[in-house]
């Protein structure tokens, strides 16, 4: 259901339970987050998150959120080692972002969007908590007003007004997220790491 793949220098990690939402089991998120840790220890260039189908995730698997996954210290452990990658990072949402998938995206350094992208986080209807570092990656991007939208007025964000917002980056067709992905990768990707790692820290 986790899907990686590594073109020089250049890893994809695609969910793929497309028939679930790609909704998020301990299992799969143990497995992003070693894909992760796998591409940093390969000096990765670039690490792209992806979705497939139309909904990018709807975050934690229902039955496991039940039985606890919800607020399982998994989640910042794979949001800590996107956010700790020394390589540029993009999350391609294909569609719907929704609760605890919410950290990784928010750990990446780009999230490009389809227009028909939805996106919500709703820790107060549902009486979780957010991840710890979720809220002020959150307000670093949006500001702390509509960071209070999304966590606590709960408000479900189309791609139009996150594009305005600062949340996502660009919006692409879906049929052209592919090649704006290859675009927005190519630099790092003919470039040495060193160059991508020293430009990073600068940022």
């Amino acid at each position: 259901m986790i899907h990686v793949d590594d073109q020089e220098g250049i890893w994809t990690v695609t969910i793929d339970r497309p028939e679930k939402a790609n909704s998020l089991t301990r299992d799969m998120l143990i497995q992003i987050t070693e894909a992760a840790e796998a591409a940093e220890a390969a000096k990765a260039n670039a690490f792209i998150l992806r979705g497939k189908g139309k909904v990018f995730s709807a975050g934690a698997d229902l039955d496991e959120a039940r039985a606890g996954l919800a607020t399982d210290w998994v989640w910042e452990k794979l949001s800590g080692s996107v956010a700790s990658l020394h390589c540029l990072t993009i999350a391609a949402l294909n569609g719907t972002l929704a609760g605890g998938a919410m950290g990784m995206v928010l750990a990446c350094d780009l999230r490009i969007a389809v227009p028909e992208t939805k996106i919500f986080y709703p820790v107060m209807k549902l009486g979780f908590m957010p991840q710890p570092s979720d809220p002020k990656r959150l307000e670093n991007l949006v500001g702390p007003a509509r960071a209070k939208m999304l966590l606590m007025a709960g408000q479900k964000v189309g791609a139009e007004e996150a594009l305005a917002w600062g949340l996502v980056d660009r919006i692409v067709a879906p049929e052209a997220m592919d090649e704006t992905l290859e675009a927005l990768v190519a630099d790092v990707k003919a470039a040495d790491h060193a160059h991508v790692v020293g430009i990073k820290a600068l940022l």
